[in-house]
């Protein structure tokens, strides 16, 4: 799309990933590959031709900008699903996630504390940020990551409810790489607690990793309580409580 053409709305979004990078002092290609996507991506976002959803977000995770309001601006650029997925309304998510209805699962939407394990760092956890929102364009929950403390991999996905099982299902998908969270069903306490499955970065390889994980809705979170947290941390105790609650009361169960 020649450059005259673009939406105002949406010139005004690549303004903002463009000082960003400026900011950071981050080329193209490093913002590709940070990333993870191939440098003509990138240059097509900054010519403001058609990215998909996954493309922005990751963007935005890598310059630290607010991925919804860019996403707005950004405006008709995104592709919302098929038409056959659209279920009623938007009201009701497709048969293959678990054709569960807005109604049945609004107690989800809100802000979570999710704490794991530190997958680098023995003895330490990690503690960060997760939105769940209904989306009506492809009407299932959707879950984002913020404030994560390796913030290249934050990660939004789908949330999937099998109408027989006493779990839910966190999915993401990025060039066919899946990262899976199974957890239970939100508890009247506010909680889910289960098992990530996913992977991590040691040294120059990725290697499989599955740790407990536990998810606490909270209406406000403190930035100090977020990152890594070591021992020395003031609330190490509540997430080590936190973590081994969720294996002691068989909400997972790790066999070596």
């Amino acid at each position: 799309m020649p450059e005259h053409t673009i939406p105002s709305e949406r010139a005004a979004a690549i303004n903002k990933i463009r000082t960003a990078m400026i900011e950071k002092k981050m080329t193209q290609a490093e913002l590709a590959d940070t990333a993870c996507c191939h440098e003509k991506t990138v240059q097509n976002l900054i010519a403001g031709r058609q990215v998909r959803d996954q493309t922005l977000f990751d963007v935005c995770a890598v310059l630290g900008l607010d991925f919804e309001s860019i996403k707005e601006a950004w405006s008709g650029a995104v592709v919302s699903g098929p038409m056959e997925l659209k279920g009623e309304g938007g009201l009701v998510a497709p048969v293959y996630m678990g054709a569960y209805t807005k109604a049945a699962v609004d107690h989800y939407i809100g802000t979570y504390l999710t704490v794991r394990p530190s997958f680098s760092e023995p003895e330490s956890y990690v503690a960060y940020r997760t939105d769940i929102i209904w989306d009506p364009a492809w009407p299932s929950l959707l879950f984002e990551e913020s404030d994560r403390p390796d913030v290249a991999y934050q990660h939004r996905g789908r949330i999937y409810v099998p109408a027989s099982s006493m779990f839910v299902h966190l999915v993401s998908l990025t060039k066919g790489a899946m990262r899976m969270i199974m957890l239970s069903q939100l508890d009247q306490t506010g909680h889910m607690r289960g098992l990530i499955t996913t992977l991590n970065k040691q040294g120059a390889i990725l290697i499989p990793v599955c740790s407990p994980i536990v998810y606490a809705q909270r209406d406000d979170i403190a930035q100090e309580d977020l990152g890594e947290i070591a021992p020395q941390h003031v609330r190490y105790g509540t997430y080590q409580s936190l973590i081994t609650e969720a294996t002691a009361q068989g909400y997972a169960k790790l066999i070596d």
